[in-house]
């Protein structure tokens, strides 16, 4: 009653002249139910909202009296009818408090089925729906800090732009009438029954001092710019170019360990029993005993496997296909004792069937992944990579390969993503570094082999994938975060690149941060020493720069102090939830790969680059979207870096053809091998070489890219079923030919017959032609 009574003074003497509003503000909480199908639960977060925002929100922005629910408790007095009339419409606008303070509910809230949620956005919508959308003021929002962190306040500054990104959608989506936004607080201060554990200012107060100095935090710098943008400009990247990749570019699509698969699609050639078909009339096959029919070896286009992937590669219209053979498979004894030669053919066919069709291949030797380390079982039980001897039975295996395929395969990958790969020998730090300076001295023992042995008649390249995530500082107001971004990357790229690209030794940044944490007690960890043998043996031994990008990730200074090896970095990954991200959390930064692109060309000179798998999970089984938009924006980035930045990009390989039911939702097919929209979108990319401008001829001489012809595709997947019916057509014509041409013998026959018993005329003789 106070409030209005306030109000209805303001609105009659002060307004006229001041032109000014009024109101009060209302803080809440925000729940959600905890099983969105149960309508007790939906009913009990409604009942919990009414309470606590609908407390002073209803007689005031409402009816002027207070929500049923609360009107049914004794305690609750009643307004008068005047007393409605007085207190209802008393605010100009809807002050609204929403922070930390509110999200601190009772142990019986999770007992009655509601969950706290930040989600500021909803709780807008509400006051929306049950007030007839009000314009609303956030006269406080903000979060806190402990009181030991000074100016780098991260976490606050994600929770204000997660914040602020939700009121912008509420207004841009929703149209919600927001009207402004109100930072809590201005300073450090007393913060009620937390006194002086938790800081809330945008300034930091050095409490101890006698002065009281102020100094701005980051959320303070954040704040400012967020002002003088009015919100969040796409400002991360340029804007986007029309322009085309080379004639000779490389359009790819990559495909994991591509595991051999023997069906044919008829065994009519490799059966040599004789069928007999619904005998007794249930419509099955039975064998005829005792024949023996004449059979051929199976050929290459009788796999069913290797039909459906040419297939699905025919309508991407790419031009090289990326997949990895089977190391266990080929051989399973770890050795050359035992070579599976039907493996070996499958794998041939299937680059010759791709090459028919010109698609070139591009094999990975070796593949691990985190649940399969991919080694034969005996190199396993002798302890895999962190025994030198692995190296050797590689080499071996690699020569196999070469032997066998290479007349056809001009590029080799030897293992994918060996700086990942070594995170499952992950006992100790040591372990990792062990194994992964095996994996180096394996792959460069492999490299010289071809160039020795396979280079002069092959004439192919050699190198090594590597997984290159982009690292930008979470917090660009803190020093220590760009440093972290940095190291990360020295610690995941340059930890192989560098020995092998440059110097034959590992970065200098990494053995000096590993010393500097040995030295003050932080870390066990010992990089193992390249001999001068073995650091001749491995520089230089890259052909191309093979890299497999997904992602960017935002990291923050974090002392870690374990045996593991990711302890070393003192990084710490930080989610950015109000970035567009899959369902798996990788966030859609399309800027990131030109930043990458720019820093290997700055560290790794003039080296050709291949893109070897970039690519998004969506869990869409049609209308993939979220593919589609990634897919657009990161290879305009690519042609940015290729066509601004002078990046050598010799071909771009999206990743992956199909999906396996159990994973994320990477393919372009499903696992049944149905399209999704991201083929179609694809494939136009590729005939146009990129994005050109409407005065741009189509490029390297290839037609426009067009609407694919439905009566072809029809054709091109039926063309068993018109087979048969062309040749079951063909034996009706033959037959009908047959038996038109023996009735006319019969008849004509019949009429020499006939002419027999006609009488002759006395002294006229029978003649018969």
């Amino acid at each position: 009653m106070a409030h209005s009574k306030v109000w209805h003074n303001y609105d009659k003497n002060f307004r006229p002249r001041q032109k000014g509003w009024l109101s009060i503000t209302l803080g809440s909480h925000w729940i959600e139910p905890n099983r969105t199908e149960s309508v007790e639960d939906v009913i009990n977060c409604q009942l919990s909202m009414s309470s606590v925002l609908g407390w002073f929100a209803n007689p005031i922005h409402g009816v002027g009296d207070y929500p049923e629910i609360m009107k049914m408790s004794p305690v609750v007095p009643e307004f008068s009818e005047a007393e409605k009339e007085e207190v209802r419409g008393t605010a100009d606008f809807f002050a609204f408090s929403f922070g930390p303070n509110n999200f601190r509910p009772s142990n019986t809230v999770v007992k009655m089925g509601q969950n706290v949620s930040l989600n500021l956005r909803q709780v807008l919508n509400w006051i929306k729906l049950e007030y007839d959308n009000p314009r609303i003021l956030i006269s406080e929002n903000g979060w806190f800090t402990d009181s030991y962190i000074k100016t780098e306040d991260t976490t606050a500054v994600y929770m204000m732009k997660n914040f602020l990104n939700q009121v912008l959608q509420a207004i841009k989506f929703d149209e919600i009438r927001v009207v402004g936004y109100t930072a809590w607080a201005l300073l450090d201060g007393f913060e009620w029954q937390d006194a002086y554990t938790t800081r809330r200012g945008l300034f930091y107060v050095d409490f101890t001092s006698e002065q009281k100095e102020r100094k701005p935090k980051s959320s303070a710098h954040y704040y400012k710019q967020i002002i003088q943008d009015n919100g969040f400009p796409l400002k991360e990247s340029t804007p986007d170019m029309k322009g085309q990749f080379p004639c000779d570019f490389s359009w790819g699509v990559t495909e994991s360990v591509l595991k051999p698969e023997f069906t044919v699609s008829s065994p009519q050639f490799t059966d040599p029993h004789l069928y007999v078909w619904n005998v007794t009339g249930n419509r099955m096959l039975y064998r005829v005993e005792g024949v023996r029919l004449k059979t051929r070896p199976s050929q290459c286009t009788d796999y069913v496997s290797i039909k459906k992937r040419v297939e699905m590669l025919a309508k991407m219209k790419v031009t090289h296909y990326q997949f990895a053979l089977d190391w266990t498979s080929i051989l399973p004894a770890g050795n050359l004792s035992k070579v599976n030669r039907q493996v070996l053919r499958y794998y041939r066919c299937v680059v010759s069937e791709g090459l028919k069709l010109g698609i070139s291949p591009m094999v990975t030797l070796y593949h691990p992944t985190h649940s399969h380390l991919g080694l034969p079982v005996p190199l396993l039980s002798s302890g895999g990579w962190l025994n030198a001897n692995t190296a050797t039975a590689f080499r071996d295996y690699a020569g196999l390969c070469f032997r066998e395929l290479g007349d056809l395969v001009k590029l080799w990958i030897t293992i994918n993503e060996p700086n990942r790969l070594s995170d499952m020998y992950n006992r100790t730090s040591n372990d990792t570094y062990r194994a992964a300076h095996n994996l180096m001295i394996a792959h460069a023992q492999v490299w010289h082999l071809y160039d020795r042995q396979y280079r002069p008649v092959q004439h192919g390249a050699v190198s090594l994938s590597l997984h290159s995530d982009w690292a930008e500082p979470a917090n660009p107001y803190v020093d220590s975060h760009w440093k972290a971004a940095e190291r990360f990357l020295q610690f995941e790229i340059a930890w192989f690149a560098d020995p092998l690209f440059k110097t034959g030794d590992y970065p200098l940044a990494m053995k000096e941060y590993i010393a500097s944490k040995n030295q003050r007690g932080l870390s066990s960890s010992v990089l193992p020493r390249f001999t001068v043998k073995e650091s001749r043996l491995v520089k230089g031994t890259i052909d191309f720069y093979a890299l497999n990008h997904f992602t960017t990730r935002f990291v923050i200074h974090k002392q870690l102090n374990t045996n593991r090896s990711v302890a070393d970095r003192d990084v710490q990954f930080l989610q950015d939830i109000t970035r567009l991200s899959s369902p798996s959390r990788l966030a859609v930064t399309p800027w990131g790969v030109r930043k990458l692109l720019g820093w290997i060309r700055r560290n790794y000179r003039e080296k050709d680059i291949y893109i070897t798998a970039n690519g998004i999970d969506d869990l869409a089984l049609e209308d993939d979207q979220i593919r589609k938009y990634y897919l657009e924006k990161y290879v305009q980035e690519a042609l940015k870096a290729y066509l601004i930045d002078k990046v050598k990009i010799k071909g771009y390989y999206a990743f992956k053809l199909t999906e396996e039911k159990s994973k994320p939702r990477f393919g372009f097919f499903t696992s049944d091998f149905k399209a999704k929209s991201s083929v179609e979108f694809y494939s136009k990319l590729i005939s146009s070489s990129g994005f050109p401008s409407e005065e741009m001829s189509p490029a390297c001489g290839r037609p426009a890219a067009t609407t694919e012809c439905a009566i072809c595709s029809f054709l091109t997947q039926k063309k068993p079923l018109i087979f048969f019916g062309c040749c079951f057509i063909s034996t009706l014509a033959v037959l009908l030919s047959i038996t038109i041409l023996h009735h006319r013998k019969r008849r004509k026959f019949q009429k020499a017959r006939n002419l027999q018993n006609i009488p002759l005329k006395k002294g006229h003789s029978r003649v018969f032609s």
